[in-house]
This record gives C-alpha cells, structure tokens and sequence, in this order.
C-alpha cells in the first residue's frame, strides 16, 4: 500500500507571498497535504514543532535560513530541511549541509520540477532514520529478553527443586492431625506463600518482554502482569547479501517483524549455498553504487528458485530486473511499504 503523502506535514519558510503561494502549489499537486506558510524565521521556529518537513528560504527579513538549523534540529524528532536560496552557491550548500540541512535547491526554473523528487527522497531518508532509531531499540530489547532468558534458567534450576519440596513438607504438616488451630492457620498462610511464589516463577518463565512499570514511586520493575505479544506469522528465512550498517539494520528488523527469521551473510559463496537450503523464501541483496556496477553484487539465482529475489538498487531498477530480481527497491527506501511491498511481489 503506498504512503499516505498527505499526512506529511510541510511547513514554508519565505517572506515572498508570491514564492510561498508557488511552492505551496507544488507541493500539494505532489500529493501532500496544504502545507503551512510563514515569513519570518521567528514564526518558522514557533511552527517547526508541527512540522513534518520544512522547505527553508535561506534569506529571511529577521533571519538566515542557516542561522535556524540548529533550532530545527534540536527539536525532538527533528523535522527534515530543505534550504532553498535564490543563488547558486557551493559553498553554501556545504555549509548547510553540515548544519543540518536534509537538501538544497536553487530558486530556479526547475525549482517546481525538482522539488516533489526532493521531497520524497527526504521523506524516505527521515523514515529511515526513525526505523533505524527502532532497530537500535529492537537491539537492545533484545538483549534484554536473552538476559531474562538466561535468568530464567538460572532461577528455575536455583527454586523450583526447593519450592517443590517445600511445598511437599507443608502439605505433609497439614496433613497431620495433631496441629492445634493456631498451628494450622500458621501452616496454612506458609502454604499460601509458597503458592504464591510459584506462580510468580510460572509468570517469570512466560516472560517474553522487557518492560517495566513504577510499582512504587521512583523504582521501575519488569511488569510481570503484562501480556507478551503476539508473535507475527512465521513466514520462513530471510537471507541478506548485504554488508553490515545502517540499511542491514533497518532491513533486519522490519523483517523480523514481519516474520521472517533474518540471517546477514558475508561472502558471495556462503550466500549462493545458503540460499539453496529448504526454508528460504526470501534474499535481500544490494550492488554497488557507480556505473558499470553489478546491482545484485555478484550474486545469481537460479531460474527454478522458489524463494524472492530482492535487489535494493540506487537507480531505476532495470539492470537488477534484467538479472533476475524479483522485485526491486529504489534506495533510499520506504519503511512504511517496505515489507507489505515484499509480500505483494513475493514468489508462491
């Protein structure tokens, strides 16, 4: 399913009522919603928190376009930047791109024709920057799951025997008709304890999560009452031909999340037998950048394959295809449609 462009939320920067009114043209005959206009870059930075995406004019009557970045940036979720000024200049552009900015554009004649590609192309960064933001996450909810896995053993070997036993002795004391009322109440309430105990380990071994709730103020503790959640539908092994950073993240944890067990390979030929291995319904590859590149990075997949051939591609897909991909991703890719994409175009 493609994005819904018409959530982004566009703000304009720029003192000219008549550039503020094209560029707000351009940007809704792209798809996006009515963006927000303002003229000054005291207003822009009241603005900027309601701002998805800001199309930045670099000479304002209070302000330098570049004299703001800081300020957008600082903001939590920062919006992305796209400076545009009426004049070519490179060192400019690289002084802004060092600031923050996402882009440049010149107030051109191919401003309106340009600026939707740019656009998108920094929508897409900044979602995969956020998806990045939650592998990291994914990471180290992960290693926190394998922790409690680890403890999990430990506690199970370390109780359990002993709680059992316990247990047993209490029930053989009540179980004694000599014990006065007193003696027995007392019992009575060990049992329960231990009772009690057990079900609390019962809860710690389904424990599949990390989250925590403020049991009391100030001390936050695993919260054993809390559901683990659904695990998705298996859909069988992902393999990615892909060297490690921040795209292999991303990829992984989408994928993961949409059921896939998700292994990185390195080495074409580890890769090339792996992907012959019953279970494999998917391989992720990337080629390399330039002209004259291999844009599957060497790999080849047999005609006969059953599993889907993914290429992420920084141009329009079409060598990748003519080798046998099956489906082709434009990089910087969409994470929103990225595995719904996949399992649209994916081999039965």
């Amino acid at each position: 399913m493609p994005p819904d462009l018409s959530r982004l939320r566009v703000l304009i920067v720029d003192d000219d009522p008549a550039m503020g009114k094209f560029l707000a043209a351009v940007v809704t005959s792209a798809g996006y919603g009515p963006p927000t206009i303002v003229g000054s870059g005291r207003d822009a930075l009241q603005a900027a928190n309601a701002a998805d995406m800001i199309l930045l004019d670099q000479a304002l009557p209070d302000a330098a376009g570049l004299e703001l970045l800081p300020g957008f940036r600082a903001l939590p979720g920062h919006p992305g930047v796209i400076l545009i000024t009426a004049g070519g200049d490179e060192a400019l552009a690289a002084r802004a791109l060092r600031a923050g900015a996402d882009d440049y554009l010149v107030k051109d004649g191919a401003l309106g024709r340009v600026l939707p590609e740019v656009i998108e192309r920094v929508r897409r960064t900044r979602a995969l920057r956020e998806a990045l933001a939650a592998a990291e996450r994914d990471l180290v909810h992960a290693e926190r799951r394998a922790a409690i896995g680890q403890l999990n053993v430990a506690l199970h070997h370390s109780i359990n025997n002993p709680l059992m036993a316990a247990t047993a002795e209490v029930d053989l004391l009540l179980g004694d008709g000599r014990l006065d009322g007193e003696q027995r109440r007392a019992v009575t309430a060990i049992r329960d304890a231990l009772l009690r105990i057990g079900e609390i380990m019962q809860q710690v071994s389904n424990l599949r999560h990390d989250h925590t709730t403020e049991y009391v103020e100030g001390i936050a503790m695993i919260d054993l009452s809390r559901r683990t959640r659904s695990t998705p539908v298996i859909q069988g092994e992902a393999l990615l031909g892909m060297p490690e950073g921040d795209v292999a993240r991303v990829v992984s944890m989408l994928l993961r999340h949409a059921g896939y067990a998700v292994e990185r390979i390195d080495g074409l030929a580890e890769l090339t037998t792996r992907s012959n291995r019953l279970g494999v319904m998917l391989v992720v590859v990337t080629g390399g950048d330039g002209p004259g590149t291999d844009p599957l990075g060497g790999f080849r997949a047999p005609t006969d394959r059953s599993y889907t051939l993914v290429a992420l591609t920084t141009d329009d897909g079409a060598a990748a295809r003519a080798l046998g991909a099956d489906h082709v991703v434009p990089l910087p890719f969409d994470p929103g449609t990225f595995t719904s994409d996949l399992l649209a175009a994916r081999r039965d």
